[in-house]
């Protein structure tokens, strides 16, 4: 795959703009609901559990992920995104 699909791209970058805007302690309370759309994610695809690195590294290994996720046909994952950038605060 060269490149996302078009919604999931939107969605996605819709998250890491929420993301970034976040202060420190915003990022740190929210980082759970990241995390378990990565570790989510990394079961379907990679199998395996991915390492917590903190909330800086967090956004992109959920672009990681979703990229591995999309190549795999991951259904549902526009949704999700959009379900977790409603998470954020």
């Amino acid at each position: 795959m060269h490149r996302l699909p078009d919604d999931v791209s939107r969605e996605l970058e819709r998250v890491v703009r929420r993301w970034r805007e976040l202060s420190a302690d915003h990022a740190l309370a929210a980082s759970g609901a990241v995390r378990e759309l990565v570790q989510d994610l990394a079961a379907v695809t990679a199998h395996q559990p991915v390492p917590e690195l903190g909330p800086v590294v967090l956004i992109d290994q959920l672009r990681v992920l979703v990229w591995d996720a999309a190549s795999a046909g991951v259904p549902d994952l526009t949704d999700r995104l959009a379900d977790l950038r409603r998470r954020l605060p």
